[in-house]
């Protein structure tokens, strides 16, 4: 049940070349794509109106905490009752894995706006949207990055979960499949696959944070 690095290697090139792994994982990833895209929509405004506003922040922050403490596989199955077993409820259980996360880090980063920069754009008239655009924004980008990468995570993790726990399709109907089989091989190749798509997008996210740090950072030189 622990196959070594040769026999994942050979079982990855066998689904490969059959085309199942490319199958699964166009599946798997257009419930992530769909579900992450509305996470971000969503949880980068919803986030930095409620780091700034008190009321509303109040109010998110508690659905908010509702949903990063909640054991999110449990929710899962009250979503596909609600929805039924489509790519919209998988997208649907990505966005509920990551968009919490995402809203916290905007929130976080909007609070960390300087308070004298936005009493200055306001005495020289500026109005909500320029504010957020101009101001909260900018100053919230790291920490909005942040909830980005850990959100994509998220989300990852999401998408394979609902597959495996009720909708049998994409990478997590290969994971049951090559389970069923006793094919050890089979699994830890699609697993390899799983973390292989994590490290990469998530590294994509990490390098637009190291470049914005050292945009910063030169432009605190300048």
């Amino acid at each position: 049940m622990l196959p070594g690095a040769g026999a994942t290697l050979v079982a990855l090139a066998r689904i490969a070349r059959e085309g199942d792994l490319w199958r699964a994982l166009w599946t798997s990833n257009q419930a992530l794509l769909y579900g992450y895209l509305l996470a971000v929509v969503v949880g980068v405004p919803l986030g930095l109106l409620a780091g700034r506003a008190r009321r509303l922040g109040a109010f998110a922050g508690v659905i908010l905490d509702v949903l990063l403490f909640t054991p999110t596989p449990a929710v899962i199955p009250l979503v596909v009752l609600a929805t039924g077993l489509g790519l919209g409820t998988r997208a649907l259980v990505v966005f509920v894995f990551a968009v919490a996360i995402i809203a916290v880090h905007a929130a976080a980063g909007a609070r960390s706006a300087n308070p004298e920069v936005i009493e200055m754009a306001r005495a020289f008239g500026a109005g909500h949207l320029q504010l957020y655009r101009r101001v909260v924004l900018p100053a919230a980008l790291p920490s909005v990055l942040v909830g980005l990468r850990l959100g994509l995570s998220r989300g990852i993790s999401g998408m394979v979960a609902v597959e495996l726990l009720l909708v049998a399709v994409g990478l997590g109907r290969l994971l049951e499949r090559f389970q069923g089989d006793f094919d050890a091989g089979g699994v830890y190749a699609v697993v390899l696959v799983i973390v292989a798509e994590a490290v990469l997008l998530t590294g994509a996210v990490r390098q637009a944070e190291r470049r914005l740090a050292l945009r910063r950072s030169d432009a605190g030189l300048a």
